[in-house]
């Protein structure tokens, strides 16, 4: 989805505000979904995330009204799987890895990806930056605070599903639109319930764990999914990409007041150092446009 049209007018605190709080949402939920480890790992985590995120963006979207042409099929189906992917190796490296870091981590895909397809020499800065703050949220040399590498390595793994996810995102967005999100995650949901059943078991179907997951719905996909039509609708591009770029910091800040993981100063300056990097690709892109939503 981009936000190259939008409406004339109207005061920009709106539209401002609705993006900020999808952000705040999104994390909330991801500090939501992680409380549920515990009593079903990450891998029945996903699954109950992205089942009552479907199934919500399908009360939301009603995508059973669209009918998919065999021409976009293809792409629709590599939408749902690199949606499970990247949603799977997400919560997998949320395990062992500090909310903000994984999402640092996790944004330099998209970032990478924006950079990379404008062939000009001022995003070479753009990649050299986020490639210092990978390095800075984890450093290939022991330190008194180290990162686990294999949870460092899903993070990336998930940055790389979702760049993957934003091409084919674009190529079935041509001709779904919206709906791309609803029926892609419904996709996602079907593949990934086995791997929830088989890791968690009747775990899964405690009434108390659904509750939570019902929340977690709501806050990952339901209410910032709403919050960011507002915004996108009202909003320039590179106004969307640069506020976008406080992902990684609202992630450290729920990770720490929600779970409690403080981070070093190294670890905070990666992530700043990341926002900076995202921020300056959205500013200086020549032909701006906002990624497709990030359903994770």
């Amino acid at each position: 989805m981009t936000a190259t049209s939008h409406k004339a007018g109207g005061s920009p605190i709106v539209p401002v505000a609705a993006l900020i709080g999808g952000i705040v949402s999104v994390q909330y939920g991801a500090a939501l979904a992680k409380g549920l480890f515990a009593a079903v790992g990450p891998e029945g985590a996903t699954t109950l995330r992205l089942i009552f995120g479907s199934l919500i963006l399908a009360v939301l979207m009603r995508p059973w009204r669209v009918r998919v042409s065999r021409a976009v099929l293809p792409w629709l189906v590599g939408y749902g799987v690199s949606v499970a992917v990247m949603n799977l190796l997400f919560y997998i490296a949320l395990k062992t890895v500090p909310l903000g870091i994984t999402v640092a981590l996790e944004f330099t895909g998209p970032l990478l990806v924006a950079t990379l397809q404008s062939h000009r020499k001022l995003d070479i800065l753009w990649v050299l930056l986020a490639i210092a703050g990978i390095l800075l949220l984890s450093p290939p040399v022991p330190t008194d605070h180290p990162v686990d590498l294999f949870g460092v390595a899903c993070a990336l793994g998930a940055g790389g599903a979702w760049a993957v996810y934003i091409v084919f995102a674009q190529r079935a967005g041509a001709e779904l639109g919206h709906q791309t999100a609803a029926i892609g995650m419904s996709i996602a949901a079907v593949l990934v319930l086995p791997v929830g059943l088989v890791h968690s078991g009747m775990a899964l179907f405690q009434p108390s764990i659904l509750a939570s997951a019902v929340a977690v719905g709501i806050f990952s996909s339901a209410l910032p999914f709403t919050l960011e039509m507002v915004a996108l609708t009202r909003m320039p591009a590179r106004v969307y990409g640069i506020i976008a770029a406080l992902d990684p910091a609202a992630g450290a800040l729920m990770g720490l007041v929600m779970l409690h993981e403080a981070l070093t100063v190294w670890q905070w300056g990666g992530i700043a150092v990341v926002m900076i990097a995202a921020a300056g690709s959205a500013l200086t892109m020549r032909a701006p446009k906002a990624l497709p939503e990030q359903v994770s």
